[in-house]
């Protein structure tokens, strides 16, 4: 009953209403949300609006450039409170998730000495991995904290990775690939409790859930807009003392303090102008505002709230039809009573058919999806899979539909009897 009731009390069609690229291609099925969402109209125009109004460099004194200031401070606070972070000076804007993880590697490289041992995962994109594998040649040894054949993490399995030479764990919120989310907040305490750090890849959680990095306790995270209805760009957040203790490349002239020790060069302002727009929309889904609320944050908790309930019933119905056919192998979590420890993001194969065929035939009846290692030959691997193939991608939003779901499985049973 509970799914019916998120179903029929979310307003996905004045939602869908909101994003252009949804109107304008009326007959085409955004399934490939994890690699790119699209974005609302109050995006397209704080974009718009500061390339024709404000597009000069910060730092003048004349009207045009202060008023970047000005949307640059802004764009600091609304990501501050997306995250409920203590302080907006946490927050620091740049271009993708994938170079800040690599800022804070080589700050981490210069502090190993009586800790050099940082935990990665099989389950993560390897952006998160990559760069602290390349710590090895700076006395680094990493450990491996792995998946159990149900596609998830078990923090218990922590236990036996921690010790006081751990440095830091590095982890995902949520799988870019099976969807499964992870307890991060026992991940920081356990880590906490041997002196050790916790850095959260967030960009897939990023659209699907409520962000608390007072709650999780973790010490760095890093996000793209790209993934939460905003353009290409991407944020860093740190605690402010793990911040001060980062050693960053930056011009002489620059206070070695945050946010501007992290931003070195020119980000793109108007993607950030995106962003800061990117947090109102989301709070704008709030089902039940009361303007006369001193913060954003309660709004933007229960619309997140509002979002999660709807993307759960999406899971519901997904996983529901897939079980019903024959020859399909979801991996991951696959139980429609578990679809709370996982977010609406689905890798599948049919047997006998190639991933690439699927995603080809699925693409010639206007339905996007994507195939292949998703960043995450690891798991691929793990799962019994090459990176070559890998596997089918599905990944929903909350602007996704049940018929869309329909539509999708009936278009997928016509290529499974095809192949038969």
């Amino acid at each position: 009953m509970r799914q019916n009731l998120s179903m029929a009390s979310f307003p996905v069609e004045r939602v869908r209403r909101q994003f252009p690229a949804l109107q304008h291609s009326k007959d085409f099925i955004f399934f490939d949300n994890a690699a790119g969402a699209q974005i609302p109209q109050v995006v397209l125009d704080a974009v718009n609006d500061h390339l024709v109004s404000r597009n000069v460099q910060r730092g003048g004194r004349y009207e045009k450039s202060c008023a970047v200031d000005a949307m640059i401070a802004r764009a600091r606070e609304a990501v501050a409170m997306f995250l409920n972070a203590r302080y907006a000076d946490e927050v620091a804007f740049g271009m993708n998730a994938t170079s800040f993880l690599r800022l804070v590697s080589l700050a981490i490289a210069e502090s190993l000495r009586e800790r050099p041992e940082v935990i990665v995962t099989d389950m993560d994109h390897e952006a998160n991995i990559a760069v602290w594998l390349a710590l090895e040649r700076s006395g680094a040894t990493i450990r491996w904290w792995r998946i159990r054949d149900d596609g998830m993490l078990y923090v218990d399995d922590l236990d036996e990775l921690l010790n006081k030479k751990t440095r830091l764990v590095a982890c995902a919120a949520a799988s870019n690939a099976v969807g499964s989310l992870v307890d991060v907040a026992e991940v920081a305490r356990r880590a906490h409790a041997v002196g050790a750090e916790v850095l959260l890849d967030a960009v897939h959680y990023g659209p699907h859930g409520l962000f608390d990095v007072q709650e999780w306790d973790c010490d760095y995270l890093v996000c793209s807009g790209y993934k939460i209805f905003a353009p290409h760009m991407g944020f860093l957040w740190g605690k402010r003392e793990a911040l001060a203790k980062l050693r960053t490349f930056r011009e002489d002239f620059i206070p070695d303090v945050a946010p501007g020790k992290i931003e070195a060069g020119t980000f793109v302002y108007e993607n950030v102008a995106g962003m800061e727009a990117a947090v109102a929309y989301l709070q704008s889904l709030d089902p039940a505002p009361r303007p006369s609320e001193p913060t954003r944050r309660p709004s933007l908790v229960r619309a997140m709230e509002a979002v999660r309930e709807y993307e759960v019933s999406l899971s519901r119905a997904f996983l529901d039809k897939l079980g019903r056919m024959g020859r399909v192998t979801v991996y991951g979590l696959r139980d429609p009573e578990l679809v709370r420890d996982r977010v609406p993001t689905f890798c599948f194969n049919i047997e006998g058919i190639s991933p690439a065929v699927v995603s080809t035939r699925l693409a010639e009846q206007g339905i996007g999806v994507r195939d292949g290692h998703m960043y995450s030959p690891r798991l691929m691997n793990r799962l019994g899979l090459t990176k070559d193939t890998g596997a089918v991608r599905v990944s929903l939003v909350h602007y996704n539909t049940e018929e869309e779901i329909q539509i999708f499985a009936s278009a997928l049973a016509e290529i499974s009897e095809f192949a038969e």
